[in-house]
């Protein structure tokens, strides 16, 4: 007999939880860039509408099927279908897309935890400008130091993610998204002091309509999508989680509004700095975190102490992630197989560690798959994820038993004028949003 439902600790672990899921380095690597070079504050305004319209319905469409099932993404699909159902495969793919992100998500967070461990010993800091602008290509280059860090923030995923869901993820969520949020406050305030704060609120903020193109609106779409952690099961998996009473729109709209938060504090950080210091240039990805921000930092009073600050914040960002990644699979297996969580969790975080080894030696001199991690990326940020959201929101819009999706939306909500909107969404601007995002990410449009 199958031991009863995990639940959540309480309800403000469950959105502190969700939120640290969506919140992560893409946060703060991608979204100041492309909002400063779309328009600024238009952008922002064009966001916020793509959040509204398609990344917030999926969000709780997929949350409420995690509530209706109590189960994980495979199991959710084969208990509203039946078990050859062409329905189940998207389950399937939302376990194997999270395992992948996770896969080459925890190389990168490893780079960060190597970070903030030099930057607490001195290291970074004795290290100068040009010693800090040449580290990031030797850490990279590293297969020791790669394997070691990778091997290390995967360790202590798993460890979060065995103290089960409310003495593991609700009660570390509670701990690490106030302690991320404290963190980037105290940047802000520090930002807000340097010569660069008003030019880059400008670059970041400013109403530039001129600026804003037909593929502003298709960046504005996918980043909406890619950064609520929406269509591989992360959700559906939390979801599953929730007590009966649990107000899931309200949660959502919560959860949203955290990532949304995040996202334009880090604006708010990263572009002050960048303007701060000649030789910095607005960029993205890995190289403005672990390059372009620290060349800014270490020239600042109390550069340690900044440095650690910013590296922390990444770990964080990352880790409350990475636990909401490795739990899909793991719930997949308490429910596949009913093993102990203890069992699955090691299971899963072994074979997702194995599995993350050719991207912990992508920039290896030699290495027998060059570039592995950035290719592993695009598969899943182009192909798994927009694949994923389609299938959810068809499904809970046109598939799922219309008694059981009306009952589990008005159940404690007090968004119950709201359904027959949201079903409208669901079924016809969601599906030609997530294609849209699709095609703009394959070259298509």
């Amino acid at each position: 007999m199958q031991a009863p439902r995990a639940q959540w600790g309480s309800r403000i672990g469950f959105i502190l939880a969700a939120a640290g899921s969506a919140v992560g380095l893409g946060n703060l690597w991608k979204f100041p860039y492309i909002t400063g070079l779309n328009g600024g504050g238009v952008f922002i305004l064009a966001y916020v509408c793509c959040v509204v319209l398609v990344g917030l319905p999926v969000m709780s469409a997929e949350i409420l099927i995690g509530r209706a099932t109590q189960k994980s993404p495979v199991a959710a699909f084969r208990e509203l279908t039946h078990p050859g159902s062409f329905w189940v495969s998207f389950g399937w793919l939302g376990v194997f897309a999270a395992g992948s992100l996770l896969s080459y998500y925890s190389v990168i967070a490893g780079w960060a935890m190597h970070y903030a461990y030099i930057s607490l010993n001195g290291e970074l800091v004795g290290s100068g400008v040009e010693g800090v602008q040449s580290l990031f290509g030797q850490v990279v280059a590293s297969p020791g130091l790669n394997l070691f860090w990778h091997i290390a923030f995967m360790a202590l995923t798993v460890g979060v993610v065995l103290g089960g869901v409310a003495k593991g993820i609700d009660r570390w969520s509670r701990i690490l998204m106030p302690a991320l949020l404290i963190m980037l406050t105290g940047l802000v305030v520090r930002a807000a002091f340097l010569p660069g704060f008003g030019e880059g609120l400008e670059f970041a903020f400013g109403i530039r309509p001129e600026e804003f193109r037909p593929e502003s609106l298709l960046a504005a779409l996918g980043q909406a999508f890619f950064s609520l952690s929406i269509g591989m099961g992360t959700m559906l998996t939390y979801g599953s989680y929730l007590h009966r009473d649990d107000d899931i729109m309200d949660s959502s709209i919560q959860i949203c509004a955290l990532d949304t938060i995040v996202a334009l504090a880090a604006s708010a950080v990263i572009f002050p700095i960048i303007f701060s210091f000649a030789g910095l240039e607005p960029g993205q990805g890995p190289g403005l975190l672990f390059a372009s921000i620290p060349t800014g930092l270490i020239q600042m009073p109390f550069s340690g102490v900044l440095l650690a600050t910013f590296f922390f914040l990444l770990v964080f960002a990352a880790l409350t992630s990475a636990i909401s990644l490795l739990e899909v699979p793991v719930s997949f297996l308490i429910d596949q197989f009913g093993w102990s969580r203890g069992k699955s969790a090691a299971l899963a975080g072994a074979v997702i560690t194995l599995y993350g080894i050719p991207s912990a030696l992508s920039y290896v001199e030699g290495s027998a798959l060059p570039e592995f991690l950035d290719k592993l990326d695009w598969v899943v940020s182009n192909l798994m994820f927009p694949v994923g959201g389609i299938g959810m929101s068809l499904f809970a819009g046109w598939r799922m038993d219309e008694a059981l999706r009306h009952d589990h939306f008005l159940s404690g909500s007090k968004y119950r004028f709201a359904y027959n909107a949201w079903l409208t969404l669901l079924r016809f601007i969601v599906p030609v949003g997530i294609v849209c995002v699709f095609l703009n990410a394959i070259g298509v449009m």
